[in-house]
């Protein structure tokens, strides 16, 4: 199993109307991102909100990705999720954007897709039919591989065209192209990434025994596919989850119980109304729930709800997500009743004391797989025996380059 972290460019409170605090959160943020480069952590995801107040400040995930690439050596960055709604962004500047990011980061970007958080997110679009996004993503999504393969692509379609054929670019570096994902929150969306090949980002806001199914359903789907919708298999389910590791356990089970942990989780419900809502969750402005003692801390995190306490306590935990088919697990670190060096001590202790324990593979899974990468489409649109070549192309002496 793999690890990562998840940031959303989280400014919760007062701090979200004002530009000073509002920077600070993002900043430090972006800190815990270069700092677990450091300590084995293989991924870092961003989110893509729009116009979604204290739950998410991050809405150009591209432009912290080429940011924090330059900051680090080895961690991949995804996006978690690129909208590709051509209404929100054009099925041709979201393939330009990942194949640029696949060059810079140097093949660490992870082209993380879906249809948008809800229909606040989306109305600032002028999407108002929530539902209707889900035709577009179909039709969006298999057209981005041809895009990254093709140099005389051309498209006519019900939701975008391309009138007539466009050399899309740049193309993916080197074999392949950016390992794909779909956003899963539906319960038939698992097995819809699965038999198309993508990676499922999940999210887990109950406990994870209870998300068995819907797992299961993906790893069934996923050994079916035979003809996945890129060049290669993306077999991979991202979860996501809080953890609170520190070697003070005293410490550790104080920030769990905190007040003020779960607002994030009020403002999930109000914001996230295409995924199903589990009964009787707080949604914003109610008081998130908080956790009222000891004995409910226990049940929660033996009920695979969340990972608490040292370092020996949370790889036993780790264990339940292993055991229902998770590949990745993945953390967001909010700022609610803990510091934010407390954050970073968390992200180095559990690197470099729980990491090691669960993932042996100083190689990325999503490189490994897209060493695989075949491609599906010609590069012209018209059969290669019919390519004819004229007269060799003369280049002007600024072209050549020298031995």
């Amino acid at each position: 199993m793999e690890f990562g972290i998840f940031s959303n460019g989280y400014v919760p409170g007062p701090a979200a109307h004002d530009s000073e605090s509002e920077h600070l959160a993002l900043m430090r943020e972006i800190e815990l991102a270069i700092h677990a480069d450091k300590h084995n952590w293989k991924y870092v995801w961003f989110g893509e909100h729009h116009a979604l107040t204290e739950y998410s400040h991050l809405s150009a995930p591209e432009v912290v990705i080429g940011y924090v690439a330059h900051a680090t050596e080895r961690i991949h960055m995804g996006t978690a999720i690129m909208n590709i709604s051509p209404r929100v962004n054009h099925p041709v500047r979201a393939a330009e954007r990942a194949a640029m990011m696949d060059h810079l980061t140097g093949n660490r970007y992870e082209w993380g897709t879906g249809r948008g958080a809800g229909s606040h997110e989306i109305a600032s679009f002028n999407i108002l039919d929530k539902n209707s996004t889900k035709a577009e993503w179909e039709e969006v999504a298999p057209e981005i591989p041809r895009m990254w393969e093709e140099e005389d692509y051309e498209f006519h379609g019900e939701h975008f065209e391309v009138p007539y054929p466009h050399n899309i670019l740049p193309k993916p570096y080197g074999k392949g192209h950016p390992p794909i994902w779909m956003a899963c929150g539906n319960p038939p969306s698992f097995a819809r990434a699965g038999e198309l090949g993508l990676g499922a980002i999940a999210f887990n806001f109950e406990p994870i025994f209870d998300m068995k199914g819907r797992l299961d359903a993906y790893k069934e789907a996923a050994a079916g596919c035979t003809e996945p919708l890129g060049q290669y298999q993306n077999n991979n389910i991202m979860m996501t989850n809080a953890v609170v590791c520190l070697n003070d356990r005293k410490r550790a089970r104080e920030i769990a119980m905190s007040r003020g942990r779960g607002y994030l989780n009020t403002m999930v419900a109000l914001y996230h109304d295409t995924m199903p809502k589990r009964e009787g969750a707080p949604v914003w402005p109610q008081p998130p729930f908080r956790i009222p003692s000891e004995e409910v801390l226990d049940q929660l995190i033996a009920g695979g709800w969340m990972l608490c306490g040292t370092p020996e306590e949370v790889l036993e935990q780790v264990n339940n997500y292993q055991s229902v088919g998770v590949d990745q697990l993945v953390f967001g670190f909010p700022p609610e009743g803990v510091t934010h060096e407390e954050n970073l001590e968390m992200i180095e202790l559990f690197g470099s004391q729980v990491i090691p324990e669960f993932d042996k593979d100083p190689v990325h899974s999503t490189t490994r797989m897209r060493e695989t990468a075949k491609p599906k489409y010609q590069r012209w649109n018209q059969p290669f025996s019919e390519v004819v070549v004229e007269a060799e192309p003369v280049l002007p002496e600024s072209a050549i380059i020298q031995n």
